[in-house]
């Protein structure tokens, strides 16, 4: 397995960039949906929130590739909370017909509680990110400006025939032009199943670009079709021996891959759920700590890990302190309403170094 290279800040204009859809999740917090009246607007986007996080907690020079829609009140919201978050934005616009759209989508997520679990749904429908696809931007001038890591993930690759062939042409295009590029999975089963396409197909020749990928055993297993090892049931969750034992599949089969990470939960209830992670890099293995958390929204925390964990690495730290950073930060992420961070990287230092929750003074 080749090492994994970080490249140099010097000349770069960006740290960070990826390339995804922007949503708004309406939550109704622990209400269920049939009994809802209000609901908090989240501005969110699994690939976004990454580079939100990257720009938030950590200081890093983030930018996004998305699509916005003009004409629409709500696009003034969604631009003005990226500008918010120190994201620079490079946007494909559309225009809004007055009536059917194209549209931001809609993500909606209850929180659950207790025994009661979170219910997620989603209204995509005519959604402007769908309609991303090759040639939607000017990849060779955007990476001219100098960019170190790229980023995309599986929940946008899976919106449209179209938006997996844009992720696979912009990996070609940062690989040319000297970033690093990573890919997280994240299979949801409800977008492939809509999208009429099969998962491997749209995502194995995107993963054959990557070098550093995030993912548990179910993502490797549906979203690239390996087979896994077979897990006894009531079998622990927050063992990675499962995850661990798929990597020389994946290896073998995809050999420009680095590094592959994933976070290890297992679910007590609603609100308690027990948290580690595990990085497999250069083919040595390292585990974070399990910790238990008290969970406020667990939306975001899978995101707050990949951050975490990308800014170890792009700081020079090693890796297991780069993986106590995605771990300490990911677990920060669930204690905060929305799906990006509010934490300070001296809280995510803190915890990553062994800290508890008694007050500060």
């Amino acid at each position: 397995m080749a090492a994994l290279a970080i490249p140099s800040p010097e000349g770069k204009k960006h740290d960070f960039l990826a390339l995804g859809a922007l949503v708004t999740r309406l939550d109704p917090g622990i209400v269920p949906f049939s009994e809802a009246r209000e609901y908090e607007l989240h501005v969110s986007g699994g690939e976004y929130n990454v580079a939100a996080n990257l720009a938030r907690c950590f200081g890093m020079r983030t930018a996004l590739a998305s699509a916005m829609v003009e004409g629409l009140p709500l696009g003034l919201r969604v631009q003005a909370s990226v500008r918010e978050a120190g994201v620079e934005a490079y946007y494909a616009r559309f225009e809004h017909d007055g009536v059917r759209g194209p549209n931001i989508a809609q993500v909606w997520s209850d929180r659950g509680k207790g025994v009661r679990a979170p219910v997620v749904f989603y209204n995509r429908a005519n959604e402007a990110a769908a309609l991303l696809g090759p040639a939607s931007f000017d990849w060779a001038s955007i990476f001219a400006s100098g960019v170190r890591w790229f980023h995309s993930g599986g929940i946008f690759a899976a919106l449209s025939a179209t938006t997996g062939p844009l992720v696979l042409e912009a990996m070609k295009a940062a690989r040319k032009a000297g970033a690093l590029t990573s890919f997280d999975l994240n299979y949801r089963a409800k977008l492939w199943n809509a999208s009429g396409a099969k998962a491997s197909d749209t995502l194995g020749p995107i993963v054959d670009e990557v070098d550093v990928l995030v993912g548990n055993e179910e993502d490797l297993q549906l979203g690239l079709g390996l087979e896994g090892p077979k897990v006894e049931k009531g079998a622990s969750t927050l063992d990675p021996q499962a995850f661990l034992g798929m990597m020389e599949q994946v290896t073998e089969k995809f050999p420009k891959i680095k590094a592959v990470a994933t976070t290890l939960r297992e679910v007590r209830s609603t609100d308690r759920h027990l948290w580690s992670a595990v990085l497999f890099l250069e083919g040595r293995s390292w585990a974070a700590p399990t910790c238990e958390l008290d969970v406020y929204d667990r939306v975001g925390g899978g995101d707050g890990f990949a951050a975490g964990l990308f800014y170890g690495l792009m700081s020079g730290r090693g890796p297991e302190e780069a993986l106590k950073l995605g771990w300490a930060h990911g677990a920060l992420v669930t204690t905060f309403p929305g799906d990006t961070t509010m934490a300070t990287l001296e809280q995510v230092e803190a915890l990553a170094s062994g800290g508890s929750a008694r007050i500060q003074r």
